[in-house]
């Protein structure tokens, strides 16, 4: 089911939005859910995108990549939406650039091109869920000063010798970092978000079935179908609009209930 043009009225009308991995996936039905309700959108990724009005190409694991699209960007920027990632079948360290490292990089280097009220909506993960099992190692990670740092990181905890490690980390790490800065631009009004899609049905869900194997087979058996790009894509459109204007380090489940599975799960309490 396509939500394209659903009708979020005046919320998200006239806004500049930056939507990172809006080639495909959940980045481009952002694009396109954004621009149906009159959004204009400067999308950011390493491939071309015909669902934005004006394209930006970065590698969010090049530091300097980074700055150039950050100066390329237009300024009185209304939102942000942080979706681009990579999978956890490819090198840890990229992983944590990408996922983690750049999209910081690219956030703090944007602030000072956000409009008074902008809105900043990091995708996380139902992979997350488990930060509060690993806080040293998410501090350290948060810790780190530059995007090259998480080479010598992977070295020292193995992360890559640990199946699925750096992508559980990476959205581990995002969900503090959001809470954390829930009120650092609060003088201007500018909040930042999270939504934790469960397991969608976009071009990188085969890879998390790959590493996680008999755990994705799990939850397949107990939810009663993927996510599709068009679940989550209302969610952050919502986060992005005036009328979530108080909401401010929030993570937002949007995983068909899978969280509430497992949040009872951890504590012994699951039916």
């Amino acid at each position: 089911m396509s939500n394209d043009n659903l009708d979020f009225g005046n919320l998200v009308r006239g806004k500049t939005i930056v939507v990172t991995g809006c080639s495909s996936g959940i980045g481009a039905q952002t694009a396109r859910v954004l621009r149906a309700n009159g959004a204009t959108v400067v999308g950011m990724d390493r491939n071309p995108s015909d669902a934005v009005d004006n394209f930006i190409q970065v590698d969010l694991s090049d530091p300097t990549a980074i700055d150039a699209a950050i100066a390329a960007a237009p300024a009185g920027l209304d939102g942000l939406c942080n979706i681009a990632g990579l999978p956890p079948t490819l090198a840890a360290p990229a992983v944590l650039k990408v996922n983690f490292l750049g999209l910081r990089q690219l956030t703090l280097g944007l602030i000072g091109k956000m409009a008074d009220g902008a809105s900043i909506v990091n995708l996380a993960s139902l992979a997350g869920i488990g930060w509060p099992q690993a806080v040293s190692q998410v501090e350290e990670l948060i810790g780190l000063r530059g995007i090259d740092d998480a080479d010598a990181f992977c070295v020292k905890h193995d992360i890559e010798g640990q199946q699925g490690r750096s992508y559980f980390l990476s959205k581990e790490a995002l969900i503090v970092w959001t809470m954390q800065n829930r009120w650092t631009w609060r003088d201007r009004g500018i909040r930042m978000n999270c939504v934790s899609p469960g397991p969608v049905a976009t071009p990188i869900l085969k890879d998390f079935l790959e590493t996680l194997g008999e755990r994705a087979e799990e939850d397949a058996r107990i939810m009663d179908r993927p996510g599709e790009p068009t679940d989550i894509a209302p969610v952050v459109t919502f986060l992005l609009s005036d009328a979530a204007a108080w909401m401010r380090g929030l993570n937002v489940p949007t995983d068909g209930g899978m969280s509430s599975h497992v949040t009872l799960a951890m504590n012994g309490l699951a039916a």
